[in-house]
């Protein structure tokens, strides 16, 4: 199969400002999860505010967005290489990369104990920060065992001329995936020290995420051989998650993000702090996954850590977060860009210095593009990737903002 890149559309945003606000999380959501295959027709909008002081002088500058890579089924995450070759990764099972020379093609890897059910298969994807020297590429993907099946960190290389990647080794194994593969999780931030952050999914067990016995419902930080960070005890850096599908440092900063999908209200924005807990307890019930409960929730969970921002009710479903970098941002410059998968949008979001709250919020691409999941910074020009998840003629899009 061999595609060449395709043409650009320039979409007009029309964006406004809300002032710095905290999503209520005392009443609790419904039991019920926003369906993995579900698309929602509402289009939310941000109603208008005085924008608090220190947000952006005015809106979004309009967006270019040009097709990639297309034909695919459900790509669950993208990378791209120094040389400018873009590699995605369906949850199926399949490596497609679009090669320097602008040619879509199958990279050759042997997958043949991939668990893929459900929300879990081929997810995320990270070059690891030595890529030009060691071609080793990281991936997080469910995994057939010979007693139980888990999700785990496996290392591969590629060769110089992208035609297969090879398996190296596996540095975690024992991330716990649900029969069925619900809330799999599972983001990877190759950090520039080397070191590895994983995002896990909880498995939709009741006492999962405040479980320090078990990965699940946790961010992880180990070391490039898969052994535990100096701050991340048991390899737990973080607990008291429901759904980890996104993280990313904010620029010029040592601030980690993470993005988690709530339940039927309530997907959050989070700043990570070593060894802090971010309070989703769903074990209110004994032996029951209790999805009634707050997504944070401080009663139960002496001190939780409030989330910066928070979708409120319904959820739009949140699988990816990156950071908008470049002049060409002008005053959006730094923020943070979610991906909505039931909303079919992105969510820009200004944030304070210190990373604790937003100041303002605008969205874009609502309901262009369908179904939004992967976002990677891209290029010099203040670009990101974004990968649609529809299930049917995905695409990588790449994301810029117009200048002047």
């Amino acid at each position: 199969m061999k595609k060449p890149v395709t043409g650009a559309v320039v979409i007009a945003m029309s964006v406004a400002l809300v002032a710095a606000c905290s999503a209520d999380t005392s009443e609790p959501g419904s039991s019920a999860e926003p369906s993995e295959s579900a698309t929602s027709s509402s289009q939310g909008s941000s109603s208008a505010a005085a924008p608090s002081p220190g947000a952006p002088a005015g809106p979004l500058p309009n967006l270019t967005v040009t097709t990639v890579l297309d034909g695919l089924d459900k790509p669950w995450d993208v990378v791209a290489a120094p040389d400018g070759t873009v590699l995605t990764g369906e949850r199926s099972g399949r490596f497609v990369i679009r090669d320097s020379a602008g040619v879509q093609r199958e990279l050759n890897a042997d997958l043949g104990d991939l668990y893929a059910a459900g929300e879990t298969g081929l997810m995320g994807i990270a070059l690891a920060v030595d890529f030009e020297s060691s071609r080793t590429v990281f991936t997080c993907q469910g995994r057939r065992g010979s007693g139980e099946n888990s999700i785990a960190v496996v290392a591969w290389t590629v060769d110089p001329e992208w035609t297969r990647l090879s398996r190296t080794g596996t540095l975690v194994d024992d991330i716990p995936v649900a029969d069925g593969g619900r809330h799999g999780g599972c983001r990877i931030l190759a950090h520039p020290d080397g070191t590895l952050y994983i995002g896990t999914g909880d498995t939709a067990s009741p006492s999962v995420p405040q479980d320090r016995n078990s990965l699940g419902g946790k961010v992880l930080h180990v070391n490039a051989d898969g052994t535990a960070a100096a701050d991340a005890p048991d390899r737990i850096f973080t607990l008291g998650h429901r759904n980890v599908q996104g993280l990313a440092i904010r620029p010029g900063t040592d601030q980690i993000f993470e993005v988690e999908q709530g339940t039927s209200r309530d997907d959050e924005l989070n700043l990570l702090v070593p060894g802090g807990n971010y309070g989703y307890s769903p074990d209110r019930r004994s032996s029951v996954y209790d999805e009634s409960v707050p997504m944070t929730d401080p009663e139960r969970v002496p001190g939780a850590l409030p989330a910066v921002w928070s979708s409120g009710d319904p959820t739009i479903a949140t699988p990816d977060v990156t950071f908008t970098d470049g002049e060409q941002w002008g005053s959006w410059n730094g923020a943070a860009v979610i991906s909505s998968q039931q909303g079919e949008k992105l969510v820009f979001l200004a944030l304070s210095e210190d990373g604790t709250e937003y100041v303002a919020e605008a969205e874009a691409l609502d309901g262009t593009y369908g179904r939004l999941r992967s976002l990677t910074p891209f290029g010099s020009d203040g670009g990101f990737l974004l990968t649609t998840d529809n299930g049917s003629d995905d695409q990588v899009l790449l994301v810029t903002p117009e200048i002047g």
